[in-house]
């Protein structure tokens, strides 16, 4: 099954609680790899492990909230999906700005890991914006 433009602008409340569920289980991985992997080896990756732990704490929080919000709200997922989205994009200004802070420290896999999760997590904004702004849209 192919995912289109047309598919996201056509969406569903129920596709909006998957996007939810996406969301949820993706900050799960982040957690996942901040704290199982580059908390752990720090000199592989150069962030900072005081750094790395918050990061995964911040992820950890929305992985909660979206998994949260997919499990037990009910009614209007475009709210819950609006601020979701709201956080993820603060989130990857905040990991921006430290790769930049931290730049001459990063080794090469560190780049990758958070050219890789920047550019994952741009996409999944991008959706789910695309959804929100599509329900904003249907209502007026």
């Amino acid at each position: 099954m192919t995912i289109t433009l047309r598919a996201i602008l056509d969406a569903s409340p129920r596709d909006a609680k998957t996007l939810l569920l996406a969301d949820g289980l993706g900050a799960s991985l982040t957690v996942a790899l901040l704290a199982g992997v580059l908390a752990r080896f720090e000199a592989s990756f150069g962030m900072p492990r005081t750094v790395v732990n918050y990061l995964s704490l911040t992820a950890a929080t929305f992985a909660l909230y979206s998994l949260g919000c997919y499990f037990f709200a009910v009614g209007n997922w475009r709210q819950y999906l609006r601020a979701i989205a709201i956080a993820n994009l603060t989130y990857c200004c905040i990991t921006v700005g430290l790769v930049f802070l931290y730049y001459q420290q990063l080794t090469v896999l560190g780049l990758i890991y958070f050219l890789l999760e920047l550019l994952v997590m741009s996409v999944l904004i991008t959706i789910e914006l695309l959804a929100v702004s599509n329900r904003i849209d249907r209502q007026h």
